[in-house]
């Protein structure tokens, strides 16, 4: 199927014996394509499945499992295990394992607590190391109160006659301890309050409070020991057995799942039934394997009715139950569905962006950083992480986007000239990035081996110059020009993708066909023309003038149409259109001026580069010629190696943005429905271990 499509789906009816639904969960695991729609208890006589025998055991081994995990950092398998190997280790020696980290990390808790415990000692006996008194002596008197703690300023006259008391300086704390008779307690708490007295918990026991702190210390130095040695040996587990407990997880999942299915699944007293969706490709293979353990199975192919799965206004009547979305097989564009999932996936029978996005991002993005060197450094780092993901399929798609969104930068870099922020063919000047000139072996006329006049005003060249004042042959008005008939094509590409979807599927709101396509969507491409002729007429040279009253009746015919289409695909009222669709229609300029962030987020970035290599590279390669001051080399190379890193990083961070914008904002809206669900097939999603043979 092409893959601007997603899979056609078909919705599967099955039923069989209710003795037989263990060994149909596990096929249906099996094959790993059946989205299984949860059973609701709308049927007679029908209620939910229970759990298979074993799935409490293995729901607890899952847990504790997973809670072992969480002990550890654990890396992930380089490339998938054998299934037979981790599951006999999973019988015969992993809950072992499992067993003994965890009683290590409770001991590493408790050590932890009593540790604790022990500073909390520590820190009162070191406050009342000054006082030395021991410390039996400072409470568990019968006809005598104690006041032991931190306290301000006081005088201890102030506390009467019959008191005894000791100070002491714990640091900048003054620390204090107050004998009183029990009938004089309340009048010398109250002036010791007064005072900002804030009591100290003596601990029990007896003793000279140093010696006991120097113990405590002791204490724990020995425990600090043993926390080292448990962590060790927790560190060495993780190392020897941290990727035998992701596959072990894994296994218990795909088990877990098994086990647990039937409570999905509608049974009665003696059947069952199993509803969900399948790709209609596959409809053939799932009812061939489910002949032996089904006694029925019906496959209905979805179509999708004109305004099915409605959103908005009065349209219940068209509400539709849509299936799940499931992506065409790909493998270059595989890495821009992170980009498409990120908005939401399309509508059953919607055109998939993701093809598109795997041309127009990386030219974009290209377009923005447009320099070779950095193009390397991400191209480079992609393969990094590619060549680090092992099963980490996520991070191999994060690798491959961005040595996509590199080579992007790296052509357009090639078409501007231009290598960390210098222009390999300068007009004037020199720089060391000239030594890059053999990359450009053509008869050069004023730095153009090529340059073309194109209809409206559209001027192309190669190597194209941004940097270059526009004096001096530069191309910098014409990348701004290029960037808004980029914008143009690219809205007018959305709408055109939202006409199509319209024509034979519906708008969401019942009405689908050449006339509603036309009112929703080819309203908008005459007034996106309409409106060029006219701009183009008002503000390019005197021969396009004849452009501007046909532009401005095509662009009036417009709005009036979608004071119609409001009204009529929309339901607003239609008094309240005649102001609104001249509002809407304004708003398709800033749509298509976004894309002159194309050219100005660009600019930024290689002027950020190149004030770098001005103020930091030429004086230091101006040293190096001059042989003087040659310590402030490394100096200014370090720093002009963090320019380049920063405009490297806000090159890659901010281009990703706007790049992101003009696809999810700008395009999309003319056409994108993101109400899709992920398909996701009941089954075996192997990760870190093979399937079972």
């Amino acid at each position: 199927m092409s893959q601007v499509n997603t899979n056609r789906m078909g919705r599967l009816l099955a039923a069989g014996m209710k003795s037989e639904i263990s060994e149909v969960v596990k096929l249906l695991s099996k094959i790993n394509a059946l989205h299984i729609l949860d059973y609701d208890g709308s049927e007679e006589d029908f209620s939910l499945g229970k759990p298979l025998e074993g799935a409490e055991e293995i729901g607890r081994e899952l847990n504790k499992m997973r809670s072992a995990l969480s002990m550890i950092k654990a890396n992930q398998p380089e490339k998938r295990r054998s299934y037979a190997g981790i599951k006999s280790r999973l019988i015969d020696d992993l809950p072992g394992k499992v067993n003994t980290l965890i009683e290590k990390n409770e001991l590493l808790t408790e050590y932890y607590e009593n540790k604790e415990s022990l500073r909390e000692k520590e820190s009162i006996l070191d406050a009342l190391v000054p006082l030395d008194i021991d410390i039996s002596l400072l409470d568990g008197y019968q006809h005598l109160t104690s006041f032991i703690g931190f306290v301000g300023e006081i005088d201890i006259r102030e506390l009467g006659e019959d008191v005894i008391a000791y100070e002491g300086k714990d640091g900048k704390n003054r620390v204090i301890a107050v004998f009183c008779k029990n009938s004089d307690s309340a009048k010398v708490q109250k002036i010791l309050v007064e005072s900002g007295f804030n009591a100290l918990a003596i601990p029990e026991g007896e003793g000279n409070p140093r010696k006991l702190r120097d113990d405590v210390k002791n204490q724990i130095s020995a425990i600090n020991s043993k926390i080292e040695e448990i962590e060790k040996d927790i560190a060495s587990w993780s190392d020897e057995n941290g990727e035998l407990l992701l596959c072990g997880i894994e296994l218990l999942e795909r088990d877990h799942e098994i086990l647990t299915a039937p409570v999905r699944i509608a049974v009665s007293n003696h059947a069952f039934l199993i509803d969900g969706w399948i790709e209609s490709d596959r409809a053939e293979e799932v009812q061939k394997a489910l002949e032996s353990v089904c006694n029925f199975t019906e496959v209905t192919p979805f179509e999708l009715k004109a305004g099915g799965g409605g959103h908005g206004h009065s349209d219940h009547q068209h509400h539709q139950e849509l299936p799940p979305i499931s992506y065409s097989e790909r493998e270059m564009s595989k890495p821009m569905e992170l980009l498409t999932d990120a908005v939401g996936r399309p509508g059953y029978g919607r055109i998939d962006p993701t093809l598109f996005m795997f041309i127009t991002y990386p030219i974009f993005f290209g377009m923005m950083l447009g320099d070779m060197a950095y193009g390397l450094v991400t191209m480079l780092l992609g393969g990094y992480l590619i060549s680090r993901s092992g099963t980490n399929e996520m991070l191999k798609l994060g690798g491959k986007f961005l040595t996509y969104i590199g080579f992007g930068t790296l052509v357009f870099g090639y078409i501007y000239a231009e290598f960390a922020g210098w222009e390999i063919l300068p007009h004037y000047g020199s720089n060391p990035a000239e030594a890059l000139a053999f990359l450009y072996p053509f008869e050069l006329d004023h730095g153009h081996a090529w340059t073309a006049s194109l209809p409206f005003g559209l001027e192309l060249a190669f190597p194209f110059h941004r940097v270059t004042p526009t004096s001096d042959y530069g191309n910098l008005e014409h990348l701004i020009i290029l960037t808004i008939y980029l914008g143009l094509v690219h809205v007018m590409m959305g709408l055109m993708i939202g006409f199509r979807d319209i024509l034979l599927f519906g708008n969401g709101h019942g009405g689908i066909g050449l006339v509603c396509a036309f009112f929703e969507k080819g309203v908008w491409m005459m007034m996106l023309i309409g409106g060029f002729m006219f701009s183009y007429g008002f503000l390019g040279p005197p021969e396009g003038e004849s452009l501007m009253i046909p532009g401005a009746i095509l662009a009036a015919i417009s709005i009036v149409l979608l004071m119609w289409t409001l009204y009529k695909y929309h339901g607003v009222p239609f008094p309240i259109n005649v102001g609104l669709a001249p509002i809407e229609a304004v708003g398709m300029i800033p749509t298509v001026i976004s894309y002159v962030r194309l050219f100005a987020v660009g600019i930024v970035g290689v002027k950020i580069a190149e004030t770098g290599n001005h103020m930091l590279f030429e004086p230091m390669a101006e040293m190096v010629t001059d042989g003087q001051t040659l310590y402030l080399v490394p100096i200014f190379l370090i720093g002009w190696i963090l320019v380049q890193v920063f405009a490297w990083g806000l090159g890659v961070f901010s281009p990703n943005i706007h790049a992101a914008r003009l696809h999810f904002v700008e395009w999309m809206r003319q056409y994108y429905d993101a109400s899709g669900q992920p398909f996701m097939p009941f089954g075996v999603k192997p990760q870190f271990v093979e399937v079972e043979k």
